[in-house]
This record gives C-alpha cells, sequence and structure tokens, in this order.
C-alpha cells in the first residue's frame, strides 16, 4: 500500500472502484492508501445498514445523466473531493480530486458488471450503457482529467 500512496502523491492516477474507493481513505486501523489530506475515513452506502448487500442503484451524474449502477456493500465517499455522481439519498457515490501530484477517481459502485452480475436484479440502463461509463471513469483516470462535477 505505501508505494502506491507514494506512486500517487508522485503523479501516478489512481481510479478506486467499490473496495478500492474504501481504501483510498484513512483508517486509524488498517494501512489504507489514505489520499485524502484531511485523513477522511469512508462508510458503508447506508443500504448496507438496513441489510441490503446488493442492489440496482440508481446514480444521478453532475451532468444530469441517471444510471442505475451494480453496488455490492460499496462506500458512501463523503467529506473528500468533487462530487461527479450521487446516490439518490443524494450523499456521494463517485467523486473525484488531487493527491499530491496525482490524480483519483473514487467510485462506490460497479459500472463495469456484467450482465451475470445482475442475476435477480432489476436496471433501467443497458449493460453496454453502464460499461460505456466505466470506460469513461477509467479513461479519466488515466488521463488524470476531470469529469463534470457538482
Amino acid at each position: 500500500m505505501q508505494q502506491v500512496h507514494i506512486a500517487v502523491n508522485n503523479g501516478m492516477h489512481y481510479l478506486g472502484i467499490c473496495a478500492g474507493a474504501f481504501f483510498a481513505g484513512h483508517s486509524g486501523i488498517y494501512n489504507y492508501l489514505d489520499f485524502t489530506p484531511s485523513g477522511v475515513w469512508f462508510n458503508f452506502y447506508p443500504d448496507e445498514f438496513k441489510g441490503i448487500h446488493k442492489e440496482a442503484v440508481e446514480i444521478r451524474g453532475a451532468d444530469g445523466s441517471r444510471l442505475d449502477q451494480y453496488w455490492e456493500n460499496g462506500p458512501k465517499l463523503s467529506g473528500w473531493g468533487q462530487v461527479v455522481g450521487k446516490y439518490p439519498d443524494g450523499t456521494p457515490a463517485i467523486v473525484e480530486g488531487k493527491s499530491g501530484y496525482g490524480w483519483v477517481i473514487l467510485c462506490a459502485v460497479h459500472p463495469e458488471a456484467t450482465q451475470a452480475w445482475r442475476t435477480g436484479m432489476r436496471f433501467t440502463t443497458s449493460v453496454a450503457v453502464d460499461n460505456a461509463y466505466a470506460k469513461k471513469l477509467v479513461t479519466n483516470a488515466l488521463n488524470g482529467t476531470a469529469l463534470p462535477h457538482f
């Protein structure tokens, strides 16, 4: 973890999806990546505490888009970065920002999810549309470029 932290702070870029977003935060217990300058620790999206562990969740983008995304025990990304996407309750689901000289995008949901992951759930957006958004996240993370944000 320390090598990744150093690499990003020296100018490498990072895309953290789900657990990768959790690990980007700070923890006093675990050796997290700690890309948040103020030491933000990310908690679970509240549906976790309702006993829901996976579901289709509509994510609203700053550009007005609405995509149903596969969510499985992902974080609520409050307290760090510019908000790119929001959960239905208005809390951050996708954020971005600088860590040292590196660019970081954190995504609490799985836009890369395949059709097989969606079994038993109802989505209003297709796998192709959601996967295209995953590609956009990867491209922006690789290039260190900002997405539209609130």
